[in-house]
């Protein structure tokens, strides 16, 4: 993720405005372990976009389709494990479509060698 979207910046009490919740239900995920703000020297909580994203991810999940923190937590963990395999998946296709060029370069130098 690009450093600006993990870069912490909102206070608790905007990060709450933004979310449209109250400031004990951050600190509640915070607790629960769903969350974990980045805290100054004073002990300040600063959250980033990515936090922010995250929390209204879980807010969807618990207000909106009723699901407890236990099956958040699974679905978290899950959406972040197939986020990591579409990257390795990613990166294979880019591997391979090198490889692809590298031997179609080759055939097309053969084929030169034949014919020429």
């Amino acid at each position: 993720m690009p450093r600006e979207i993990n870069e912490p910046k909102y206070v608790i009490s905007i990060a709450a405005r933004i979310l449209g919740c109250e400031v004990h239900t951050l600190r509640y995920y915070e607790k629960l372990g769903a969350v974990k703000p980045y805290r100054s020297d004073g002990n300040i909580r600063y959250y980033s976009e990515a936090e922010i994203e995250r929390l209204r991810h879980i807010k969807v999940l618990m207000e909106d389709m009723g699901i407890n923190m236990a099956g958040v937590e699974v679905i978290m963990k899950l959406s972040q494990r197939i986020a990591e395999m579409q990257q390795i998946i990613n990166n294979y296709e880019a591997e391979l479509s090198k490889y692809r060029k590298v031997a179609q370069a080759s055939k097309k130098s053969k084929q030169e060698v034949k014919d020429g």
